[in-house]
């Protein structure tokens, strides 16, 4: 039986626009189908942040201009990400698995993920979206409304909340396609969040973290390894200091006394942390590694990366 992994795709593996996306996916399918090559079944998550900005700033200045142009919820937009970047990974990786003689069905879903209506997210936004700016566009920013934060030295960036991921809502369907061994892209951007009003389920304004809802979805299929491909080869301590240490391995514990030390930042490294500790220690026998999308059939084969293990 092929080992079953779940891959969380960071922005690195994505392009700003449609354009540079797909060039970048080209790139991107090139390494995941050498994974299915080297015997693993995957199944696909991916991050949104840029294009979720990108799709709700335009829309927000058409409506501005042309008041016959509705504003989009951002629920709306985290939907058309889903669907635009979906597209592209679904037709690259569909690409790629022809040119290798591989027949191997690709599927995107469209995906909600619930989210309590009263997680105290909503009153602290963490999560940042859309593009870097400048301590001066940041400020212009701000009169506009918009929360906006430090991001790790690279700028500021608009940041909105990011609730906890509690149910993949289209599970169901997602298992009966990874059953019938079908590559299924799922929970792009973390998921459309929804909240439960009782009779229906509503889209609220939020981006779950995609690393998140990837260690949801990797512990609801029973994965055995929750990939998380970032722009970096290894997770480090003392991360851009002269005493800067690159990590093999991490256990729980270790995991924990870093973050508790500040070892990581908001808005990178953090979250793929909390993501492999909530995987990692939901069952006997799973595990994360953290590496770049370069170095995933290498680091599989416990060449280079970081394992998260019990």
């Amino acid at each position: 039986m092929q080992e079953k992994i779940v891959i969380a795709l960071g922005g690195n593996a994505l392009g700003n626009n449609p354009e540079e996306q797909k060039e970048a996916v080209r790139n991107t399918a090139i390494n995941i189908v050498d994974l299915i090559e080297a015997g693993y079944q995957v199944i696909i998550s991916h991050g949104n942040g840029p294009q979720v900005g990108m799709i709700n700033l335009a829309m927000d200045t058409a409506s501005k201009i042309n008041k016959d142009i509705p504003e989009m919820p951002f629920a709306e937009c985290g939907a058309m990400s889903q669907g635009y970047i979906g597209f592209h990974l679904q037709n690259a990786l569909q690409n790629e698995l022809r040119k290798r003689g591989l027949s191997i069905p690709v599927v995107t879903i469209v995906t909600q993920v619930l989210v309590g209506k009263n997680d105290p997210a909503f009153q602290h936004p963490t999560k940042p979206v859309g593009a870097f700016y400048t301590e001066a566009e940041a400020s212009e920013m701000r009169a506009k409304g918009f929360v906006m934060k430090e991001d790790a030295g690279r700028g500021y960036r608009r940041v909105v909340p990011s609730p906890e991921p509690i149910e993949i809502v289209e599970i169901e369907p997602i298992k009966m396609l990874v059953s019938a061994g079908h590559i299924v892209i799922a929970v792009g951007g973390g998921g459309i969040p929804v909240v439960d009003k009782g009779e229906s389920l509503q889209g609220i304004s939020a981006v779950i973290d995609k690393d998140l809802s990837s260690a949801k979805l990797a512990g609801q299929l029973d994965a055995g390894t929750l990939l998380i491909l970032t722009a970096v080869e290894k997770v480090a301590i003392a991360y851009g200091k002269p005493e800067q240490q690159w990590l093999d391995r991490l256990t729980i514990k270790e995991a924990e006394k870093y973050m508790e030390d500040g070892e990581f930042a908001e808005g990178s490294m953090l979250p793929k942390i909390k993501a492999a500790l909530a995987f990692t220690g939901s069952k006997a026998g799973r595990k994360t590694l953290i590496t770049s999308l370069d170095k995933a059939v290498e680091a599989l084969q416990g060449k280079t990366g970081t394992w998260i293990i019990p």
